[in-house]
């Protein structure tokens, strides 16, 4: 995953990559999906809409139940 880009931890560093930053110096961020087959990001987005869909529907009732079950009790488990 292609994120922002780390800053650095030297304070000197820092303040270099901050001016360079607010003049206009550096590079333009790198998009997400620059640099990946346009084919395979719609392919990948297609099947991550349909996917817990898909997945729920060729569950039986009682294997949804239990994952519900599940899921209840891990979220009330919790500490605040």
């Amino acid at each position: 995953m292609a994120g922002k880009p780390k800053r650095p931890r030297d304070p000197n560093s820092l303040a270099a990559a901050i001016v360079a930053e607010a003049t206009g110096q550096t590079p333009p961020p790198v998009g997400p999906d620059e640099g990946k087959d346009p084919a395979a990001v719609a392919l990948g987005r297609r099947g991550g809409l349909k996917g817990g869909k898909a997945r729920a529907e060729k569950l039986t009732a009682a294997q949804r139940s239990e994952a519900a079950r599940r899921a209840a009790k891990a979220r009330w488990s919790r500490e605040p």
